[in-house]
């Protein structure tokens, strides 16, 4: 199973460019959502966001918040996760479709298929899901 690319919602340019989202400084969380999700290119808050994972097995609804983003470059900036979120299944496990970056203050910055096919992805109890964006950049922009 391979994660798709992460995809910028259709404002979230516009609010890089605005300084609404400061990637170094202000904090962000990765949640989970599942295939019947809302996710796509008009989201534009979590709050209006539907289908996240439920709490339990192993995971919290709101999703984990992650380190402080993490730039690299000059003519070229990646952007990476500081820590990947990690989450340890328990119980029933864990069952998602998508990860939603987003801000705390609200706003979702991008999503990506957790499984390119695309499929659901289940991890059983005692397993663990980590959303990678430290080998592979977030977002690179030139």
């Amino acid at each position: 199973m391979a994660a798709g690319t992460w995809t910028f919602t259709n404002t979230t340019r516009t609010k890089l460019l605005n300084s609404q989202f400061d990637l170094d400084t202000d904090t962000f969380k990765c949640a989970l959502v599942t295939s019947a999700s809302n996710i796509g290119a008009a989201s534009t808050t979590w709050a209006g966001v539907t289908g996240e994972v439920a709490s339990g097995g192993g995971y919290t609804t709101g999703g984990v918040t992650v380190s402080a983003l993490a730039l690299a470059g000059t003519s070229s900036v990646t952007v990476k996760f500081g820590t990947n979120p990690t989450w340890t299944a328990s119980g029933s496990g864990i069952t998602a479709r998508y990860a939603v970056l987003y801000e705390s203050a609200g706003d979702v910055v991008c999503y990506c298929l957790l499984d390119s096919t695309p499929a659901d992805v289940v991890v059983s109890s005692g397993n663990t899901l980590t959303i990678d964006a430290i080998t592979n950049p977030i977002f690179t922009l030139s």
